[in-house]
């Protein structure tokens, strides 16, 4: 038997890169009536092809349904959308989800002018792969009016995974996103360092990789953990100072440019270590960096 739909069901997705595509796929999948626009012809064939509307223009797109999901590069993108005199119009007394990633004060600026222009705007982020969308792994985080959340969740639930609402400060989950990716890209930054070093000692990214994973491992305890240093102040440098922490990170700087490879990322954190020191933190754990960042010492 069909699916049937109600309004409720109808949504329209902007942008069919490939993070687009998928939650398009997605609600698709889930039986609602999707229509989808991007700036670029032909990428929603397969999408028309499973079901989907194509719409001409974007402001058909966001008049097809009471509800748009826009995922695009980043806000300049959304907004050069979006703010088209004509889809401004058309999208007055419906709702959107911008899950394009940018920074917070940018969302909280198109929560602004959705409030002028009479549109309902949550605000989100995409915390897994495309791969994972429509199934049980994706996480999405989400800020905004908390009743206007609920209402929209038979839509967000069909994109699968997990929904977490942060809060009514719209630039909320772009601030967890920031925060999240600063750790996943710095990571893969030293990860990436790490490689380069053990390749220049003749080990292979293979050989490496299943430590390196063993390491991996250890970080969520330590997060757990420093995370409640940094909330109540107490910084414990009991199992690890941060003078033992330097003397780790000058030994592989030293390695790193006797082989030629730029060691200035971890010159950087070694450098945030020794202010610390400086200023009568030896004896505290790595973490109390937190306090002394984006601070001048004569600050301190």
């Amino acid at each position: 038997m069909p699916a049937q739909h109600s309004p409720s069901c109808d949504v329209t997705v902007i942008g069919l890169g490939p993070m687009g595509r998928a939650l398009a796929g997605a609600l698709l999948s889930a039986g609602l009536r999707t229509t989808v626009w991007n700036r670029t012809h032909g990428r929603d064939r397969e999408l028309v092809e499973r079901g989907a509307t194509g719409a001409r223009t974007p402001e058909e797109a966001v008049a097809a349904s009471p509800v748009t999901v826009v995922c695009v590069v980043n806000y300049d993108a959304a907004d050069s959308v979006l703010r088209q005199a004509a889809v401004t119009d058309a999208l007055k007394n419906r709702a959107v989800v911008n899950l394009t990633a940018d920074t917070p004060a940018r969302a909280r600026d198109t929560a602004d002018w959705a409030a002028r222009n009479g549109i309902r705007y949550v605000d989100g982020a995409i915390m897994t792969p495309t791969a994972t969308i429509g199934g049980p792994d994706a996480v999405f985080l989400h800020s905004g009016p908390a009743d206007l959340h609920r209402e929209l969740r038979p839509v967000l639930d069909a994109l699968g995974g997990t929904h977490h609402h942060l809060g009514e400060d719209i630039g909320r989950a772009a601030a967890y996103d920031i925060a999240l990716l600063d750790v996943f890209w710095t990571a893969m930054s030293g990860y990436a360092h790490a490689l380069a070093v053990a390749r220049a000692e003749g080990i292979s990214a293979r050989e490496l990789a299943p430590f390196a994973q063993g390491i991996g491992a250890i970080l969520p305890g330590i997060f757990a953990e420093t995370a409640e240093d940094v909330d109540s102040g107490g910084y414990s440098g009991e199992g690890n100072p941060i003078t033992s922490a330097v003397s780790s990170m000058a030994h592989i700087v030293a390695a790193s440019e006797a082989h030629g490879i730029d060691a200035s990322v971890l010159r950087a954190a070694e450098g945030q270590a020794r202010r610390a020191i400086g200023l009568g933190h030896g004896t505290d754990g790595f973490i109390r960096v937190t306090e002394l960042l984006g601070r001048t010492s004569e600050a301190r």
